[in-house]
């Protein structure tokens, strides 16, 4: 007999503090454990350090980490941040930018692409309740 799991969300709203990451990387591990997704950890944790720290460089406000799922052994992350800008080459079709051998970043976009089942991103309009910004999502099985 097969079973099916409701679909479930969790979203944590972060500062922007350096700490906030790190805080929502263990959050991640304890979600996934608790909806027996252990085996998803080390891919999902990279994709969601990736976003993360993307959010937590590049923006001045507040930040939120939020996991879905929607089908067993399925998981998307998505980060929402205050800068409605995409980062180069995250959207379909986009080319990738082609990292110096001897820079020290610019290679979260390549991780994201080589861990992510599939990825994108979403422009927010401020409209009522939301604070506009973006969401960039990755998902993995």
């Amino acid at each position: 007999m097969s079973t099916v799991s409701p679909p479930w969300t969790y979203t944590l709203q972060l500062p922007h503090d350096p700490r906030a990451p790190g805080i929502a990387r263990a959050t991640l591990r304890t979600v996934l454990a608790a909806h027996d997704l252990s085996a998803l950890t080390p891919a999902a944790e990279l994709l969601a350090a990736e976003l993360l720290t993307n959010a937590h460089l590049h923006t001045a406000g507040p930040y939120a980490l939020r996991l879905l799922g929607r089908e067993p052994g399925r998981l998307r992350i998505a980060v929402w941040d205050t800068d409605p800008r995409v980062p180069p080459g995250f959207s379909k079709g986009e080319a990738a930018s082609v990292v110096p051998d001897d820079s020290e970043g610019g290679r979260g976009l390549h991780l994201v692409r080589a861990c992510a089942d599939s990825w994108g991103a979403s422009v927010l309009r401020e409209l009522g309740a939301s604070k506009g910004g973006k969401l960039l999502w990755a998902d993995c099985r």
